[in-house]
């Protein structure tokens, strides 16, 4: 019986560097990181570029190919602690070893500072040769001193030829797909949901060709395609649709005092390898917007979960993320600062370039003085109550109201304060 448990992606995963499709830029005859292999000079480096171009086989076959021992980690569920038993292990089979190991970091830019200091020192030794691979622009992700010391690669998504041979070799090699009657008509629409990225063609691919009975042809063209994806594709592609519908459904159940809602849509991100940087970024704009003046130490929780989220990494920034955004969702609400800002906006979007009043200017100068700068300012604290009425808005707006308190127990508080101090509150 045919093995099909092993996606056809990982069946295709070629093992030298004759097999490997694309980045000939790279790879090919005379290309730097072919002669690097071929004289055996292995530095350490990064290879930088969008999913599915070969990173991570591309490292398989250097250590392959040099006969390396090799160690993968993961950014995304790797700590300090993976980093240290790696080196341990390299350490301990050196004396065998031909050259040194070859470390393979996945999503590197996912790492923190500590966790890349922790790297470093490994680096610079010769512990290990670093073969890093990221999605993201290193120069902003990776600190300089690890960078310094790495050649940067940047691999292109697959163009239509390299996508064509891909799919090609699977069809006359993949002993599961030999054994299906397979005609395939059209392929514009495999190319196109593919988006220039090996594995997704390859799994889109395999999708489709499961979704007819296993005894009956498989015929292949771009309505196919199209309609059996809408019923079998659930992916996370945080650079695509699912990405904006997801983080929206996130921020709705926070804004809707929904914390198993929120932590459901966070799960969903991470497990899709969402940067959690954003996740935080985006945390921390709801706290302003959503709860404000409601709970203002929200912001404060907000702000400091990004600042541990990128000093700290994952996989420990998740506890930190369902904390906040537990949190978040169970406070108070109110967009009151949001719409204040909106509406005073509005207003100045009309063109209104109403001079300071004379009592607000700043009066540094004797001719400033005389011509009645600073006049008729009254000093707050001089008064009872540390306040005193007087008007700080520009002629003919006076008594407009940009601030509306929203309906929660701290502004509420606030609204009666205002209404002591503001007849145009106690207006309204």
């Amino acid at each position: 019986m045919l093995n099909t448990t092993v996606p056809l992606p990982e069946r295709m995963r070629p093992d030298s560097l004759d097999g490997f499709v694309g980045q000939e830029h790279l790879v090919g005859p005379g290309a730097v990181l072919r002669k690097m292999i071929e004289s055996g000079n292995l530095s350490s480096f990064i290879l930088w570029g969008p999913p599915g171009v070969g990173k991570t086989t591309l490292a398989h076959i250097v250590s392959k190919e040099l006969h390396r021992d090799f160690y993968t980690l993961s950014a995304i569920s790797s700590g300090v602690k993976d980093l240290r038993d790696v080196f341990a292990r390299a350490k301990d089979n050196s004396i065998f070893a031909k050259g040194s190991p070859v470390l393979f970091i996945d999503e590197i830019h996912r790492f923190s500072k500590s966790q890349q200091d922790a790297l470093l020192g490994a680096v610079e030794t010769g512990t290990v040769t670093l073969i890093g691979a990221t999605t993201e622009n290193p120069s902003f992700e990776v600190i300089t001193p690890l960078l310094s010391r790495c050649q940067v690669f940047v691999m292109k998504p697959l163009e239509v030829k390299d996508l064509d041979i891909l799919l090609d070799r699977a069809l006359a090699q993949d002993q599961y797909l030999r054994s299906r009657n397979i005609t395939v008509k059209e392929r514009k629409a495999l190319f196109r949901f593919s988006g220039g990225d090996a594995r997704k063609l390859l799994n889109i691919f395999e999708i489709v060709v499961n979704s007819f009975p296993p005894d009956s042809p498989v015929v292949i063209d771009d309505a196919v395609v199209a309609d059996r994806l809408q019923e079998n594709i659930s992916i996370y592609d945080k650079n695509g649709e699912m990405h904006y519908d997801i983080i929206s459904a996130f921020i709705k159940s926070l804004r809707g005092s929904d914390p198993n809602g929120a932590v459901y849509w966070m799960a969903r991100m991470l497990s899709g390898g969402e940067d959690p940087l954003f996740i935080a970024r985006r945390m921390v704009i709801l706290a302003a917007e959503d709860i404000g003046l409601a709970n203002p130490n929200a912001l404060l929780l907000a702000q400091s979960t990004f600042d541990a989220v990128h000093k700290i990494g994952m996989p420990e920034a998740r506890i930190i993320l369902s904390e906040c955004a537990i949190y978040l969702a169970t406070c108070a609400k109110s967009n009151s600062a949001y719409m204040a800002i909106d509406a005073a906006l509005a207003e100045v979007g009309k063109g209104d370039n109403s001079p300071v009043p004379l009592h607000l200017r700043n009066a540094p100068t004797k001719l400033m003085k005389d011509l009645g700068y600073h006049e008729g300012y009254r000093y707050a604290h001089d008064y009872e109550g540390n306040f005193t009425d007087q008007e700080f808005l520009p002629d003919g707006l006076g008594g407009t109201v940009f601030y509306e308190p929203g309906n929660n127990a701290r502004e509420n508080e606030i609204r009666t304060r205002m209404e002591r101090m503001w007849p145009k509150y106690s207006k309204k």
